[in-house]
């Protein structure tokens, strides 16, 4: 219990230091897409930031990728390859059968429409709702629309 108790703190303390934190601008561009405004309801995003299509192979690394997605920080996924998968977050395997593409996109967009005491940053959360944010990237999301996209498109996949 004590080392469970250890691992959750450490997690957490990684989350809290990712993608809500301000990153080097070395290790960090700022998005060039322009910003696609989006509508929640029913606890969903229907329609696809932009009109975009993704592509799950690109999701599936974006969700792997510490500078961009990390999601591996917080949940189990099925991506062998990578040694550490965080236990925060709920495991992500067979979430594409529990949930639908709308639902999954309101998630990676904007946790804190479904739980407002959420550690999970809102990758795509209008950038004047962000705070804590580095000078050079005001004004931006964590993520693109394409990356949304991208993401949910491999996310829909896991059956």
């Amino acid at each position: 219990m004590h080392m469970k108790l250890i691992r959750h703190l450490s997690l957490l303390l990684a989350v809290m230091l990712s993608p809500q934190q301000p990153v080097a601008a070395a290790e960090r561009t700022p998005p060039q897409q322009p910003y696609q405004e989006w509508q929640a309801e029913n606890f969903a995003i229907e329609k696809p930031l932009g009109g975009l299509v993704g592509d799950a192979e690109r999701g599936r690394a974006i969700a792997g990728d510490q500078h961009r997605g990390n999601c591996l920080a917080c949940h189990e996924l099925p991506i062998p390859e990578e040694k550490f998968h965080g236990d925060l977050g709920p495991p992500l395997a067979g979430i594409g059968s529990r949930q639908s593409a709308g639902m999954i996109r309101l998630h990676v967009v904007d946790q804190s429409r479904f739980n407002p005491e959420t550690v999970m940053p809102g990758f795509y959360r209008p950038p004047h709702q962000l705070n804590r944010v580095a000078p050079e990237l005001r004004g931006t999301t964590w993520l693109t629309a394409q990356e949304i996209e991208d993401l949910v498109a491999w996310l829909v996949t896991l059956k």
